[in-house]
């Protein structure tokens, strides 16, 4: 049986995205950015793109989707064969972005570009729409389940909030239970540490592997 592809580590997503401009010889080049999940969300925002801007000459689009960019599509929608959105799909690899959409909607000014012009112009459109955009990391972590008496919850406190892990619920009852999320390059360490600060006072569960958002990547 064939063993199945093993999870990336850590993939690059758009938080929020955002609208940027260029323009090139009074063509006006106009890049909206939007986080997308699945084919029927690309389509759905790009037609939404069309409609917006329906008195465009252009509404080129280009999308990614799965932690390993699987999944890509473009489309020149009008302008010359290559000239936009194969430009465009090479800017959200070379940023290693996935489950992104961008749509860069032209105006024509009245002067022709070329072919080596219009590259230029929609590779610089996303990267003007990307960078009016707020990009994260999605981490591959594991949950786990920590049981503990109430002389050792604030130690542990103390030492989820020095290594920044955040509880993601707690329950407080005969003793106290708290479910984390560990970054899985962290957590064989994470363990060693809260056996000694409770002095083995602690019992651990590992549950599912599960992605987390990290806003700000971080060598672990």
């Amino acid at each position: 049986m064939e063993e199945k592809m093993k999870k990336p580590e850590e993939y690059r997503i758009v938080l929020e995205g955002g609208q940027g401009e260029i323009e090139e010889k009074k063509s006006r080049f106009i890049c909206n950015v939007r986080a997308v999940h699945t084919e029927e969300e690309a389509a759905s925002f790009i037609e939404e793109m069309k409609k917006k801007y329906w008195d465009a000459r252009h509404n080129c689009s280009a999308f990614v989707l799965g932690s390993r960019q699987e999944l890509t599509r473009c489309s020149d929608d009008g302008e010359p064969s290559g000239t936009a959105g194969r430009p465009m799909l090479e800017v959200l690899l070379g940023e290693e972005l996935c489950d992104v959409a961008v749509v860069v909607t032209r105006y024509f000014g009245g002067t022709l570009l070329g072919t080596g012009g219009l590259v230029r112009a929609y590779t610089q459109a996303v990267k003007a729409g990307l960078s009016e955009s707020k990009t994260g990391w999605m981490r591959l972590g594991r949950e786990i389940k920590i049981q503990t008496d109430y002389n050792g919850i604030g130690k542990i406190q103390y030492l989820l909030g020095k290594e920044e892990i955040a509880i993601q619920n707690a329950d407080y009852g005969a003793d106290v239970m708290l479910k984390i999320v560990v970054p899985e390059a962290k957590m064989q360490q994470l363990k060693k540490q809260l056996i000694e600060v409770t002095n083995g006072q602690v019992k651990m569960e590992e549950l599912q592997h599960i992605y987390f958002v990290d806003k700000d990547k971080k060598c672990l």
